[in-house]
């Protein structure tokens, strides 16, 4: 049972609640509006023609590109991995999970760092590539590559311990009744992990749109060719386009705030299917 929430009494928690408060908006809250302010600084026609220039367009385009790119191969890894760890116990099982954690405790920068060693001109399947006309590093591909990378474990993490957690009873039965493995895992499976797996979708899509460390390693930051958006806010900070770099920023932060409304909604479908159980007994 949930433990329930009180109302705060006493003067000492007000004043934890202000401070929390406090240090919401300073770090928080000014930052976000101090983006915008500087974005709209110049006006409404400014802001208009920084979004319409070329190195702009071509980074909201890659940053697009690597997002819809990295999110449905990361769903597909993540929910055959969960699969095999919540119904499979292997030699190895343990391994495979930790395995999965590994881009959470591995250095954006040095990830792409080795993805530049092993398919860049220095290394041997990089030469091979390039002998076959093929470049991976320095441009779009590897920028995908990495991405996947990095965002790798944030769907099958979610999706572990709830599939962990609802077991194999129902898929057992379905099976029993004669349904294929594609049925059950249509029928059965999904619906019961849909939710968990948008908001999965949603967070893995906001670091991919986000990530910084290891696309600017693999990248080669080249103008209207290899620059996403948040290496580009760099590029334009570093070349004295305040207006432009602002502009970028505000972009990024758009994509950020909408990220929280459809986490926010994930959470709370995701807290209601959870509750409807104890709402069917209570009702019985």
């Amino acid at each position: 049972m949930a433990k329930a929430i009180k109302r705060p009494t006493e003067a000492h928690q007000w004043l934890l609640i202000a401070l929390g408060l406090f240090l919401a908006v300073v770090f928080l809250v000014l930052p976000l509006t101090l983006i915008f302010a500087q974005a709209l600084s110049g006006g409404v026609g400014l802001l208009w023609q920084n979004l319409n220039e070329s190195y702009m367009t071509h980074a909201i385009k890659l940053t697009l590109l690597a997002a819809v790119m990295t999110v449905p191969i990361n769903l597909v890894f993540g929910i055959l991995l969960a699969w095999c760890v919540t119904h499979y116990d292997f030699i190895g099982r343990r391994l495979l999970v930790t395995l999965t954690e590994i881009p959470y405790a591995t250095s954006p920068v040095v990830a792409g760092f080795c993805y530049l060693v092993v398919y860049g001109l220095e290394g041997i399947i990089g030469q091979w590539l390039y002998a076959k006309d093929i470049q991976l590093m320095f441009a779009w591909p590897g920028i995908i590559m990495v991405t996947v990378f990095v965002t790798a474990p944030y769907i099958a993490r979610i999706l572990m311990p709830l599939m962990q957690k609802q077991g194999t009873e129902e898929e057992i039965a379905a099976l029993s009744l004669g349904a294929s493995g594609w049925q059950i895992f249509s029928k059965v499976t999904l619906p019961n992990i849909k939710w968990a797996l948008l908001y999965g979708c949603v967070i893995t899509n906001a670091r991919a749109v986000g990530e910084f460390g290891a696309v600017a390693v693999v990248s080669g930051t080249i103008m209207n060719q290899t620059l996403t958006l948040p290496l580009l806010v760099e590029q334009l900070n570093n070349d004295y386009k305040t207006a432009a770099a602002f502009t970028a920023a505000g972009l990024l932060a758009c994509m950020a705030m909408l990220t929280l409304l459809l986490k926010t909604f994930m959470e709370w479908r995701q807290e209601r299917r959870e509750a409807e159980p104890v709402e069917d007994i209570r009702g019985a």
